[in-house]
């Protein structure tokens, strides 16, 4: 960001008229932004807007950074989306690069991290899976996701986990590559299942298999040539080795090449999708957009082989083109000027967060066309030349007609589902006879308390957002320093744990809104559920009364009539009646969902946590001169870790292998 000088000069009303065209009274920004707006340099760079509220707004690129930013500030944008955006600007940060490549990579590599209000985000970070071949004596083929290295080999990536091992499933048929851990295979005295149907080699036991390293290292070789596309080449070979065996009488290894083939050849036949010439490693993208949404369909190729599809969706799609074209049309001449359509947009935004940290491939097949300067910044940071097709033929054109017709079934299925989530959240809305303006931004948070006879107490809390459950969101609590069985007192102290951080987060985050003159905004959700009755309610409405939040928010989900479900009541803290929703009610599914999913939630962490105190977890095992089967005799004779725990210094010396100094040290340890 340029430095401003400490002192504006005098005339700096005049500078900053000429640099945006405004008059000084017309703008809601102040001068020293305006001032920074105008001090910009001619140079290609990334700019970010950002709140009142320190929040980031926006990330853009401009080859000319003074024209481009210059452009927000240049007339009144009214109610449109950007000038909803430009009038919450208070703060800006840019960034000087070198090349339009640079500035196109940088922003991308910024909303990919930083997440901004007002850009199209791609928001699923799941890595993609690898099938690893090892280096080893005998290799090892294995479902692999992270960091490749260059020790072993990787293939890929694949979509999707199932992909991996199908493909491990037909090497396995064709190759009989061992699949096993490492563990199992140096501890084996004989073969496994998998050798006896054969699908593995046997490399555990090669005396008795008779397979040497060398004719293993063939089949290994075979295999990643077969997973390069090599398939033609790999084939030639096998037929070549089987005829070599019949012409020395070798029969059954003849016979057995022979059904390697067969399988091979059946293999390549099943495949849905063959490949043509050079095209071994593709990627066919697909965009779809509809009712506001989008839909990114990639599909794989690698090694010749369709690897299947995966379906993106990104958030802020209209928003994003909007304002992205206008301020595009607003820095170029008007005869020149091309307003890009929301799928170019989409599927370039895709393109350039997708491949930050992920493979591309030499050739890509789009449904639309992508800017020419996106693939010469990709090919830079490749280090190759990556092309685009957006108008192929024969093969590629089935491709492409795939993807497509998948982007369709995927966003048609998504707009199915959030019509249906939208409005059994309208209906618990209304049922509960809420005021709100965005039921988007309904939030609802669940509490529920699990344990067993008092032991391992656990309080789980889980949130409902955007019509779905936020499982990142999930938290549990653990519950001490109260009567075992106590719900009453463990409702409260997870209430006052969680809610007491939330009312002073309030308390900050109001003296920082005003200080800036923007408004606050509070943490708290708009309904807090909770998993039982009046006396669950009762202890919640004395929590929110100490700390001073609205009673209205708890509502207490109690069971009906025999517990059944259907027949729960809705209890409210602040004297209102009962509420019977109706056991079709779909306000009444989307409550019973979110208090399942809190008693699910609750009951793991519960089970986990009482397997640990029963087990003893790692503090048995950290005593010096316990092993594993010490820690087993010693629970197998005290029931569990409380009862070692209980027993005396003597008791625990009557243990096998145990000596008295030892029962000594176990007995402090646990003290």
């Amino acid at each position: 960001m340029p430095d401003l000088p400490s002192k504006l000069p005098p005339n700096i009303d005049a500078i900053i008229e000429e640099a945006t065209g405004l008059p000084i009274a017309a703008k809601p920004h102040s001068d020293a932004l305006l001032a920074e707006v105008a001090a910009l340099p001619s140079l290609p760079g990334v700019y970010r807007y950002f709140d009142a509220n320190g929040e980031l707004l926006y990330v853009g690129k401009a080859i000319h950074l003074k024209r481009r930013v210059s452009s927000y500030f240049q007339k009144d944008h009214g109610g449109t989306r950007t000038g909803h955006m430009v009038s919450k600007i208070v703060r800006m940060e840019t960034t000087v690069v070198r090349s339009e490549a640079e500035a196109l990579l940088l922003e991308n590599n910024l909303i990919k991290t930083l997440n901004p209000k007002y850009n199209i985000l791609f928001r699923d970070d799941k890595s993609y899976p690898y099938l690893k071949i090892t280096s080893q004596v005998f290799p090892r083929m294995a479902y692999y996701r992270g960091a490749v290295d260059k020790k072993h080999s990787y293939f890929g990536p694949y979509p999707n986990g199932w992909a991996v091992k199908e493909s491990i499933l037909l090497l396995q048929k064709v190759f009989m590559l061992r699949t096993c851990e490492d563990s199992v295979f140096a501890n084996r005295t004989r073969p496994c299942l998998l050798y006896q149907i054969k699908r593995c080699s046997g490399p555990c036991v090669p005396a008795l298999t008779k397979i040497t390293p060398q004719a293993y290292g063939q089949d290994v070789k075979h295999a990643e040539q077969f997973l390069r596309g090599e398939t033609q080449v790999v084939m030639q070979t096998l037929e070549a080795q089987m005829m070599a065996c019949s012409d020395q009488l070798q029969f059954e290894m003849a016979a057995e090449l022979r059904d390697r083939i067969a399988a091979l050849s059946n293999i390549l036949h099943q495949q849905s999708v063959e490949t043509t010439g050079s095209d071994k490693d593709v990627d066919i993208l697909a965009v779809k957009v509809q009712g506001g949404k989008a839909c990114v369909n990639l599909a794989m190729v690698r090694g010749g082989r369709h690897l299947g599809d995966r379906q993106y969706f990104p958030v802020h799609v209209e928003d994003a083109a909007y304002m992205e074209n206008a301020a595009h049309v607003q820095t170029t001449d008007s005869d020149a000027a091309e307003v890009k359509s929301v799928e170019v947009l989409v599927l370039e935004a895709f393109i350039a967060q997708h491949y930050i940290h992920v493979p591309i491939p030499a050739a890509l097949i789009t449904n639309v066309e992508v800017d020419k300067s996106l693939l010469k910044a990709l090919s830079e940071q490749a280090g190759f030349k990556i092309n685009a097709v957006h108008n192929p033929r024969e093969q590629r054109r089935i491709w492409l007609e795939m993807a497509q017709n998948n982007a369709n079934i995927q966003l048609a299925r998504l707009l199915s589902e959030e019509g249906s989530q939208q409005a059994r959240t309208r209906t618990l809305v209304d049922a509960l006879e809420l005021v709100t303006d965005d039921i988007d931004a309904l939030r609802i948070e669940c509490f529920d308390i699990s344990h067993t006879a008092g032991e391992a107490t656990q309080a789980s809390c889980v949130v409902f957002h955007h019509h779905k459950m936020q499982s990142a969101e999930y938290r549990r609590y653990n519950i001490e320093g109260i009567t075992g069985g106590d719900d009453y007192a463990a409702m409260r102290q997870v209430l006052e744990r969680r809610y007491s951080k939330i009312v002073e987060a309030d308390k900050i985050a109001k003296i920082t809104a005003e200080e800036a003159g923007a408004e606050p905004k509070s943490l708290m959700p708009h309904i807090v559920l909770i998993d039982g009755g009046k006396g669950q309610i009762s202890t919640a409405r004395e929590v929110f009364e100490k700390l001073g939040l609205d009673v209205s928010l708890l509502v207490g989900v109690e069971k009906g009539e025999g517990r059944k479900v259907g027949l729960e009541e809705l209890v409210f803290a602040d004297g209102r009646e009962k509420v019977y929703l109706g056991k079709d009610s779909s306000a009444l599914m989307l409550v019973a969902q979110i208090r399942d999913e809190a008693h699910r939630f609750a009951i793991t962490g519960m089970r986990a946590k009482r397997a640990k105190v029963r087990v003893g977890g790692s503090k048995i095992e950290d005593i010096p001169g316990i092993g594993p089967k010490r820690r087993a005799k010693l629970l197998q004779r005290f029931g569990g870790i409380r009862g070692v725990s209980m027993a005396s210094a003597e008791d625990i010396a009557t243990v096998e292998g145990v000596s008295k100094e030892l029962a000594e040290t176990i007995y402090r340890a646990l003290h």
